[in-house]
């Protein structure tokens, strides 16, 4: 749940991060950070924040969030498989609620659309992969101090110092331009705030005031963040009117050819065609094979507007999870090609209520949602356990079926 180009420089974090040992109460390590406050807090002035708004936003820092260390390391899009991403973010429930999302907003989408040229159905599914269209927004996830999370970051990860310290002081600059005051001024650990989640730098670069009352407000003003969204889509070089990509069949042959690029056409003459058997509608467009389900699963021709959802979140599955929510909320079906699961997938019900048999054998606490999440999965992985069942932490009908015999 972070997006606008953070994504590449967090990938390469969780390889090189070096906090853990930062991480403690000791008076060595407190007093460590409060010279780094001192001197980051002249290096602000420097960078023409007030004295008063650093003095302001620094009071009650006393020390670096240890949940930061821990969440930069969890990064799902490099370490779920591609059927677990998607089953968490692409499924019944999304497209349910991105449907009444379009209907509710309608207005606002038209305008969005004409105004930027972005589909509006990529950008309701930005919106869901994000924030679920805003009701992540209430989670204590979504409520750390942005001053403490950029502040633990800065001060513990030497490799990206510049990228942080950036971020604090565009995130000063929000307190000192009156965007926001600071008990207000909260997002994700890594410093992504609002419904489309935007990082400080990337909210003063893309910010649009989509309803001219003088004000970009894309925590509680939903026009604003869309519009804000689509026009880091747009600067990132979006192409009206176009998809993001084809799911074709794919010659074995041609498998060795993953990840080069060439046009539609040429494609074709190699032996590839659309899953759907249709043809492709502009051949000399440029595409880039992708095998994102593996050998078994859905092949893909990714086009340009593939790799401008990747400029939002660098990650293939989140561009893919975005472009496919889209093509649901459009009216589209799943993928022709199923992808390759170990079990059958839950129904939304069916996850419902192995989070309520969790919660009645004392293994979970969290909200009853149906959304397996790390809370279900650390209760799902205690309970298989002791259950005497493989601990994957995965929700499937051979679990359900002991909860039901347990509970």
């Amino acid at each position: 749940m972070f997006g606008s180009s953070l994504r590449t420089v967090l990938a390469a974090l969780v390889a090189v991060w070096i906090a853990a040992p930062l991480v403690s109460s000791s008076a060595h390590a407190d007093a460590k950070f409060e010279r780094w406050k001192a001197d980051f807090a002249r290096y602000a002035v420097g960078k023409g924040i007030s004295k008063a708004i650093v003095q302001k936003a620094f009071a009650d820092l006393k020390s670096i969030d240890p949940g930061v260390i821990r969440s930069v390391r969890y990064q799902p899009e490099f370490r779920n498989p591609l059927w677990f991403y998607f089953d968490s973010r692409v499924n019944e429930r999304t497209t349910k609620n991105g449907l009444v999302m379009k209907e509710k907003w309608s207005r606002w989408l038209t305008a969005i659309e004409k105004r930027y040229g972005v589909d509006r159905h990529i950008i309701l599914a930005i919106w869901s992969m994000e924030t679920g269209y805003g009701s992540a927004l209430s989670r204590p996830s979504a409520q750390r101090s942005v001053i403490r999370s950029l502040a633990t970051l800065a001060f513990a990860d030497a490799k990206r110092r510049k990228l942080w310290r950036a971020q604090l002081i565009s995130a000063l600059q929000i307190l000192q331009d009156g965007i926001l005051s600071k008990d207000k001024l909260v997002g994700s650990w890594s410093g992504a705030m609002g419904h489309t989640q935007f990082i400080p730098t990337s909210y003063y670069r893309y910010k649009q005031d989509a309803d001219g009352d003088g004000k970009v407000d894309i925590w509680t003003n939903i026009p604003d963040a869309l519009a804000t969204a689509a026009n880091h889509l747009k600067v990132a070089g979006w192409q009206k009117g176009k998809t993001w990509g084809y799911e074709v069949r794919v010659p074995k042959s041609v498998e060795k050819l993953k990840r080069k690029t060439k046009t539609l056409k040429e494609w074709e003459k190699l032996g590839v065609v659309r899953a759907n058997g249709n043809a492709f509608p502009r051949p000399d467009d440029r595409a880039t094979l992708r095998l994102l389900g593996g050998k078994n699963g859905p092949q893909f021709l990714m086009l340009r507007n593939f790799f401008v959802i990747k400029r939002y979140n660098n990650a293939d599955l989140y561009a893919l999870a975005v472009g496919h929510q889209a093509d649901l909320l459009r009216g589209g079906g799943d993928f022709i090609v199923p992808i390759p699961r170990p079990f059958r997938r839950l129904t939304l019900d069916e996850n419902v209520e192995v989070q309520k048999r969790l919660a009645r054998l004392g293994f979970y606490k969290g909200p009853v949602s149906g959304i397996i999440g790390p809370k279900t999965r650390s209760a799902i992985a205690n309970a298989q356990q002791k259950f005497g069942m493989r601990r994957d932490g995965f929700a499937s009908k051979k679990l359900l079926d002991r909860l039901r015999a347990e509970s």
